[in-house]
């Protein structure tokens, strides 16, 4: 499955786009600036997702791929 299809996939479960994962990550206290707060770890992310959003692990991944910086 290409990065993109991860992001349209996670869309349609969750309701929230990668763009909105940046707010929600930020209101969460994970990111400023657009940026994640030295010291954030991907199992936190991760973690995150799954309880909050019931994302699986490799969909969780691509939106910490996307909150590190990957764009396609």
């Amino acid at each position: 499955m290409s990065f993109q299809s991860y992001l349209i996939n996670i869309r349609t479960k969750t309701g929230n786009s990668a763009e909105d994962f940046i707010r929600l990550a930020t209101d969460k206290g994970f990111m400023e600036n657009e940026t994640l707060k030295p010291g954030i770890k991907a199992g936190q992310i991760v973690q995150w997702l799954k309880d909050d959003y019931d994302l699986g692990h490799g969909h969780a991944m691509a939106v910490y791929a996307y909150l590190k910086g990957k764009r396609n």
